[in-house]
């Protein structure tokens, strides 16, 4: 026999059924949904591709056309990072040196010994390091401790004038 609701229409049992059914259905959706989701991105997060660091991770620094032989320069230049899926740009520092024959040497901006910023000293021609006492010559060798070993530099490359900055290498 069929049932009679409020509003005073009837409905059989299987139209009961079916929205009990749609119901459940919503009930137990959702959530699987939500989960499911979540589940999908951290396994993309853990085992998905990472984006690939720019090529060689070099970075055009600047025109060496006007420096001088022998006289450090302190230079700042932009350095993509890859930063897990992330790319950005990063200012970056360097000690740049011209010798005699138009090679260059660039050390990275940072002491040896506990990593403080040093700077140039031209009186003493010596790189000095303020938290420690560290200093090293035009070379990048140490001179005074406590640092042990010289100054770290990176990777250089001359296109025409341009100088172009590869990783940092260990000394």
């Amino acid at each position: 026999m069929p049932r009679t609701l409020a509003n005073n229409t009837k409905t059989t049992p299987q139209e009961c059924t079916s929205r009990r059914g749609l119901i459940k259905t919503i009930v137990y959706g959702i959530p699987l949904l939500i989960g499911g989701t979540l589940a999908a991105s951290i396994g993309n997060y853990l085992f998905g591709k990472q984006r690939a660091a720019p090529k060689d991770s070099w970075a055009d620094a600047a025109d060496i056309s006007d420096m001088r032989v022998g006289e450090p320069c302190r230079l700042q230049f932009e350095r993509a990072v890859v930063d897990g899926w992330n790319v950005r740009s990063k200012a970056s520092s360097a000690w740049i040196i011209l010798d005699n024959e138009r090679r260059v040497t660039a050390f990275s901006p940072q002491c040896t010994h506990l990593g403080c910023a040093y700077h140039w000293q031209a009186d003493k021609k010596l790189f000095t390091c303020p938290c420690h006492g560290s200093a090293f010559n035009v070379r990048g060798d140490v001179v005074a401790g406590p640092a042990t070993r010289p100054l770290d530099r990176y990777a250089t490359k001359l296109e025409g004038t341009r100088l172009w900055l590869g990783p940092v290498q260990k000394s």
